[in-house]
């Protein structure tokens, strides 16, 4: 049996669709456990840019079965969409599937985290007003909708009704907003199960069969681990697990199935939306590191902030998910800068000196990152391929971060391209 997770370890935004599509080559299996097309995953093939919100990434690659597992929240009509674009490059789909069990963004979704978020009195997480938290929220209520019930008119109408009751009630009551009407939604989401309706299959009976039969299965995560909803910057968090226990609940396989567990972070640090960024810089080298790295969401467009690389949220990451691959991107981007730092301790607000990440998110906004500092490098690395053509200061950054986390550094990520990496030892 042969598996591979690969997960985020920062906010989201290090890579993974590029390390998911060069891994997808020699994959049977690409799986997507968790999140929705709340996701922005860049992939770039020559001269072509594909961003991916919903798909998982290895679906330009993978010539076996891409599967959205049980744990993703669907969008059915940003499937679609995504479809027809892939399609319209001259790109199969045919072998793209999603889970029986995974529950559906509905439009009431989508405008009740938009009012949410629009809210003067509520709190502005920062989400890309996708629907994933509601939809989330009516799963764990027990009130959701499955991929399934588009299969079931019956079923379908009645779960359509009894959400809309409420939802309604919230929208005209709470927020001053017009209702839905009931009959729209359900003419429109049949139509969308008919269309649907072969993709729409028992994923983890099959799942579990393929890591039996020895076969490479590739599980995909969206967000990353200081997003996660447990283990996150809370309440600043996506509403899934983008870890590697994830997969468990959100693909359906056992815990002792999963092997090569890669962690994947940048160089430096970035983060979309609001909440707690220690190293933050807000100055002409943040803005630097911005452009250089064209740091800008791929899924809302919104500009990233940007900071020096924290490796106390690292350590605490690679903990939680048992990380015993480590790829570092983007540290062409660094290139030029004379001094770079890391975070390697806080200085809390009782002036304590800390190496932990905190739970305290209202605690974390008042830390002060205590730095090591590592002279730079100025030469272009993007056509390194092996590690002996890096830098002499370029290896000891990479070194540094090995050494402080205990975990070697299989890739490193030197430009966007398929071909711009210094893979250190093979996994397939």
């Amino acid at each position: 049996m042969s598996t591979y997770v690969v997960v985020g370890l920062q906010y989201g935004d290090e890579g993974k669709g590029k390390i998911t599509d060069v891994l997808s080559a020699k994959s049977d299996y690409v799986v997507r456990f968790q999140g929705g097309d709340n996701a922005g995953h860049t992939v770039y093939v020559g001269d072509e840019k594909f961003v991916l919100h919903l798909l998982p990434s290895g679906v330009l690659q993978c010539k076996g079965k891409c599967i959205i597992a049980n744990g993703v929240v669907v969008n059915p009509k940003a499937f679609m969409k995504e479809i027809a674009q892939i399609e319209e490059k001259g790109l199969r789909t045919d072998h793209v599937y999603i889970s029986r069990r995974a529950h559906v963004i509905m439009p009431y979704h989508i405008l009740l985290d938009t009012y949410r978020e629009e809210d003067e009195d509520g709190t502005q997480i920062g989400t890309t007003k996708k629907g994933i938290g509601p939809c989330y929220e009516d799963k764990i209520s027990r009130v959701g909708i499955r991929m399934v019930d588009l299969l079931n008119p019956e079923v379908l109408r009645e779960k359509i009704e009894k959400n809309l009751k409420t939802k309604n009630s919230l929208f005209e009551k709470y927020f001053g907003k017009p209702t839905l009407d009931i009959d729209e939604i359900y003419n429109e989401f049949i139509e969308i199960g008919e269309k649907l309706k072969d993709r729409i299959v028992d994923t983890e009976v099959e799942l579990n069969q393929a890591i039996k039969d020895g076969k490479n299965v590739l599980f995909e995560g969206a967000q990353a681990l200081m997003l996660d909803i447990d283990f996150g910057t809370y309440p600043y968090v996506t509403s899934s697990s983008p870890t590697t226990g994830g997969v468990c609940t959100g693909a359906g396989v056992p815990p002792t199935s999963l092997q090569n567990l890669i962690g994947v972070a940048k160089a430096y640090t970035t983060r979309v939306g609001n909440g707690p960024f220690p190293t933050e810089l807000h100055d002409d080298l943040g803005e630097k590191i911005r452009q250089i790295g064209h740091e800008f969401g791929a899924t809302t467009g919104r500009p990233r902030r940007t900071g020096w690389l924290d490796l106390l949220s690292l350590k605490h990451a690679t903990m939680i998910n048992g990380i015993n691959n480590l790829v570092i991107t983007k540290l062409d981007v660094l290139s030029g800068i004379s001094s770079l730092k890391i975070a390697t301790k806080y200085k809390t607000e009782d002036g304590k000196i800390i190496d932990y990440f905190t739970s305290s998110t209202t605690k974390l906004y008042n830390y002060e990152p205590i730095y090591e500092e590592l002279e730079g490098w100025d030469e272009d690395i993007t056509k390194a391929r092996t590690y002996d053509e890096l830098p002499a200061n370029a290896k000891k950054y990479i070194e540094f971060i090995e050494s402080y986390l205990g975990i070697n550094v299989y890739l490193v990520s030197v430009g966007p391209e398929r071909s711009q990496n210094i893979i250190r030892k093979e996994l397939f």
